[in-house]
């Protein structure tokens, strides 16, 4: 019988397939994803060459064209142009042929000059990653079964499958269709957990999504990023520098009696933040206090409101806004917090407006919310008003 140079319990093949796969997980989201994609950070050059030829022997990516197909992602996100949307090409389509998708728009010349600018166009990448990416997985090929024996063909078979499987299909499909959001972004991206392990970080889609340039993906306490953590190692040791992150949540100051200009910068430059901070402080709590207060018939029609009330009003259709209609008319405060809602996103909406209008609309806000009698209303215009942003 056919035997490797290395001969390992079923246990220890386990751990090099996952040890394996898990360089190439950090390889596609540090190296592809963070660093060229999204220029969030900057790599020492060993460990950015590193990541190259592990991809290339690992997947065959060529960075150019991954590059490229993903910016193209983010700026046509869930439109008919977007390369993997599962709003566009289906969920299924996505999840199962998620990586074939990559090689269709890959093979747009047009998209590749137009998104797939900052590259690596050195030697190697045009005499050797690029013109056969093939020999690469080839040779990967015949160093596992060298050195495992013949259970090298199902080692390497786990690689090959997992970048398809669990980048190109769960977090470009998954991804957009179910999980949690702690932003409310244009577009239906969610984190499909909220401890990003098995793929790097990757998970926490829809903190990336609303933090497209931010080299760390977690947003949450509870939430954690292993791409980050990575980053943050080599950060230490003088391999990575970090060059974006996600503006911080803004300050508090609650002697504020009034808001005033460092008010309005903290509110027009963390939106999203404010809007997430508007969710969960006001509508999650009159939600949950209505539903406790109402009969069981009103219940079932105020249960599935919440949803409805986060949801970017352009994401709504004619289904969701005759939902969302019949609903609030079953429930005033929950009426009044949604309109309140809507009436503190038009302040975002006043582009040409200036600083002084703002301020004033800004404070005519918060007076309004304070008499309301809400008390989760009146507590949150508290706390907008003392908005301060963090030092940076």
């Amino acid at each position: 019988m056919l035997e490797g140079m290395v001969q390992l319990p079923w246990w220890g093949i386990v751990v090099v397939a996952l040890v394996f796969t898990h360089i190439t997980i950090a390889a596609v989201t540090i190296f592809l994803h963070r660093y060229q994609a999204h220029r969030a950070l900057e790599l020492n050059p060993l460990i950015s060459h590193f990541f190259r030829a592990w991809l290339w022997l690992t997947s065959g990516m060529n960075t150019r064209e991954w590059t490229a197909v993903h910016r193209k992602h983010h700026a046509a996100v869930e439109t008919e142009e977007d390369p993997h949307g599962p709003q566009v090409h289906g969920i299924r389509k996505v999840m199962l042929k998620g990586a074939e998708l990559y090689k269709e728009n890959a093979a747009n010349r047009a998209l590749l000059e137009q998104y797939g600018f900052g590259t690596p166009d050195d030697w190697i990448e045009r005499h050797l990653y690029t013109p056969h990416s093939f020999l690469g997985i080839a040779l990967m090929f015949a160093v596992n079964v060298v050195v495992f024996g013949p259970i090298g063909i199902t080692i390497w078979a786990v690689q090959m499958m997992w970048i398809p499987i669990f980048a190109a299909g769960i977090i470009n499909g998954a991804g957009h269709w179910r999980g949690y959001r702690n932003f409310e972004t244009a577009d239906a991206s969610t984190n499909i957990v909220p401890w990003g392990i098995l793929i790097g970080g990757e998970e926490l889609h829809n903190n990336h999504h609303a933090f497209a340039s931010s080299a760390k993906f977690s947003e949450r306490p509870w939430e954690f990023d292993l791409g980050w953590f990575y980053v943050r190692l080599m950060q230490s040791c003088g391999l990575a520098e970090i060059r974006m992150l996600a503006p911080a949540r803004p300050a508090v100051d609650r002697a504020k009696p009034v808001p005033d200009f460092e008010t309005l910068k903290a509110v027009v430059g963390n939106r999203l933040h404010v809007m997430a901070d508007y969710g969960r402080m006001v509508v999650n709590r009159v939600h949950k206090e209505e539903l406790r207060n109402a009969a069981a018939d009103i219940r079932r029609v105020l249960k599935p409101l919440r949803p409805l009330m986060l949801c970017a009003e352009e994401r709504l259709n004619d289904l969701d806004r005759g939902t969302l209609r019949i609903a609030l008319a079953h429930s005033k405060p929950l009426e009044v917090v949604y309109r309140f809602r809507l009436q503190l996103q038009e302040i975002y909406k006043q582009r040409t407006a200036s600083r002084e209008s703002l301020l004033d609309s800004l404070q005519e806000w918060c007076q309004r919310a304070e008499a309301t009698g809400i008390k989760a209303l009146e507590d949150f215009a508290e706390t907008l008003r003392g908005y301060t942003p963090q030092p940076t």
